[in-house]
């Protein structure tokens, strides 16, 4: 995937996230509404479409940031980032711990949210996501029981091995490597039993 195509790759990222996003917000707020108005929002049917919204919401959060254009100067604060997560794994067997405290530009939170969800493949029984960084770059560790590893996908992370044909629930392992190098930086993935670890500097 050459440079131009990884750009626009996270241009139509972002332009997905920007109209969805719109829509959904909508039917949450005519939910709303719908309650203050003193209508029935509280049976099951609108139960099922408040946390279907909810869902999408977060995910959508999410995937602006993993898959959306991230300019350089753009900066995202722990708080956001906690709440992104929040949504996200709300419900989930999955937890995070952010130990960045500082402000960071969201090209570089970018990376450490594919960084999550190439984890996230890995863990299909939940497990527990650390996010540290310091000044030779990101350190992201992730532990769970009975690991899913799927070896070529990680060799890939390590320059070992090209991804030809990725499947669509996969490409975080792509574009991750691909927005690494294209930022001059390097990714060690390694692989121990019950842990793993993406090394991002």
């Amino acid at each position: 995937m050459s440079l131009s195509t990884a750009h626009l790759a996270t241009l139509v990222g972002s332009r997905l996230c920007h109209d969805l996003i719109s829509p959904i917000g909508a039917i949450q707020n005519g939910l709303e509404l719908l309650a203050l108005s003193g209508g029935d929002a509280s049976g099951p049917e609108m139960e099922l479409i408040h946390e279907s919204c909810g869902n999408a919401t977060a995910r959508i959060r999410f995937f602006r940031v993993a898959f959306g254009s991230a300019g350089l100067t753009q900066m995202m604060g722990r708080r956001e980032v906690l709440s992104i997560f929040e949504s996200l794994l709300k419900d989930s067997r999955t937890s995070v711990d952010w130990q960045i405290q500082a402000d960071l530009p969201r090209a570089e939170v970018q990376l450490a949210f594919l960084a999550f969800l190439c984890c996230e493949s890995a863990l299909p029984q939940g497990g527990r996501v650390r996010f540290d960084r310091d000044a030779a770059g990101w350190s992201i560790g992730a532990e769970g029981p009975r690991l899913k590893v799927e070896q070529p996908l990680w060799d890939h992370l390590n320059g070992a091995a090209p991804l030809e044909n990725p499947t669509p629930d996969r490409v975080h392992f792509v574009l991750l490597a691909v927005l690494a190098e294209d930022r001059d930086q390097k990714l060690l993935a390694r692989l121990r039993d019950e842990t793993l670890s993406i090394k991002i500097a």
